[in-house]
């Protein structure tokens, strides 16, 4: 089934043939190139969300979609039954590119995260001496690292939890960006690792205070805690730097990895570490049929390499101050709040005259720029790091457009 059809029918079909897990805006979205997508009607907009930081280098990149096209030609997937040809080279790749001994393919963010929560687990048995069944890990308030059932576990968010218990045991959940509840935590001797996020970006881009991803590295050090940073939205050059950790200079001693390692093209995620943690897992005792298959490296690889050459962290530092720079010199009492980091930023709405976040983004979307609400007053404003000055300036215009359009 391949026919065309407009928005009402495509919407229709999701509503009636779909799971109703999802309430996105009333767009139907049928191409994309660069920073641009298309509605089923021929429509272009700015893409502002980047598929939650996935697409990073833009939509369809030429070198990411050659990379994907060569290697499912020849061949996409043996399992881990057997050994590729791919498979090494991209190890070999992502490990020196980051800095690390060993990566654990991954396909989603979310499988990535259950893999450092297994790795951090096992490691604490294994290597700190913790008491079989004993081992906690330490999160924070608002976190989002995916849905499965041990990751809404820890969620403080309603519709994330409601109806889903019993919940996995073992976390500590404490406020972010508060260093001395992680200080207090730690004096729990069976806490094997904390969890975090650089910024937390689906509670709003909340960026932490300068230093603290400093000194909660320290105590983690000083406790023998593994540090482990969710960079799943966060890294691949959103945040102006490769990793977001990076603004501090911090080494995790776990990165997990998702979303823009592929550019979008293809699930692909990842796990890193140094060999004294990676090797407690032995053959057999963790894996994934898709995890690490051909088609996956040589996309990752690609689209890493697009981040380097041409230079999208350094261009998303530029372009983000710029970017909220603009963004707080929009005179309206309904924009209350502008924070973010590179290319990764938010804004807060306060509702006026019956007007709310969601009508904004409405009201964007009539304009010609997607963005989505987050947390009901939140808008995310991420759009691909290849996005020019000119073009952002011109997206700026239309953000202003819209928020007074409400005055």
């Amino acid at each position: 089934m391949s026919e065309k059809i407009g928005t009402k029918e495509a919407i229709a079909l999701e509503d009636k043939y779909g799971a109703h897990n999802y309430h996105p805006l009333p767009v139907v979205l049928s191409r994309g190139e660069g920073v641009f997508v298309w509605d089923v009607e021929g429509k272009r907009y700015y893409d502002f969300l980047s598929a939650y930081s996935a697409v990073n280098q833009g939509h369809c990149h030429p070198k990411i979609v050659d990379a994907l096209t060569r290697q499912s030609q020849t061949l996409a997937l043996t399992s881990r039954a057997f050994h590729n040809d791919v498979l090494g080279q991209y190890e070999q790749y992502i490990t020196r590119l980051f800095g690390y001994d060993k990566v654990l393919p991954m396909n989603t963010g979310a499988e990535a995260v259950e893999t450092a929560i297994k790795l951090c687990r096992k490691w604490g048995y294994q290597k700190k001496g913790i008491p079989e069944n004993q081992a906690k890990i330490v999160v924070c308030e608002n976190n989002f690292h995916g849905r499965t059932t041990t990751i809404v576990s820890f969620s403080n968010d309603p519709d994330a939890q409601t109806d889903y218990g019993p919940f996995t045991p073992g976390f500590i959940r404490i406020p972010y960006n508060d260093v001395d509840a992680l200080a207090r935590a730690l004096k729990d001797p069976n806490v094997a690792g904390f969890l975090f996020e650089p910024i937390q970006g689906e509670a709003g881009v909340f960026v932490p205070d300068d230093g603290y991803l400093t000194k909660t590295r320290a105590l983690c050090t000083v406790h023998n805690v593994l540090y482990i940073a969710d960079e799943v939205q966060t890294g691949i050059a959103r945040t102006g730097k490769m990793l977001a950790c990076d603004h501090e200079n911090v080494r995790p001693d776990v990165v997990i990895l998702g979303k823009a390692i592929s550019g979008g093209m293809y699930p692909v995620s990842a796990v890193l570490a140094d060999d004294d943690v990676m090797l407690v897992i032995k053959p057999g005792q963790h894996g994934s049929t898709f995890g690490g298959n051909p088609v996956a490296g040589r996309v990752a690889m690609a689209a890493l390499e697009v981040i380097r050459e041409e230079q999208l962290a350094e261009k998303s530092e530029q372009l983000g101050q710029l970017l909220r720079k603009e963004l707080r010199a929009i005179k309206s009492d309904m924009l209350t709040l502008v924070r973010g980091k590179g290319l990764l930023n938010a804004i807060v709405i306060r509702s006026k005259n019956g007007r709310d976040a969601m009508d904004v983004c409405l009201k964007m979307a009539e304009n010609g720029l997607l963005a989505k609400p987050t947390h009901g007053d939140k808008i995310r404003f991420a759009p691909p790091l290849v996005i020019t000055e000119d073009q952002l300036m011109e997206c700026v215009d239309i953000i202003r457009k819209s928020i007074i359009s409400f005055e």
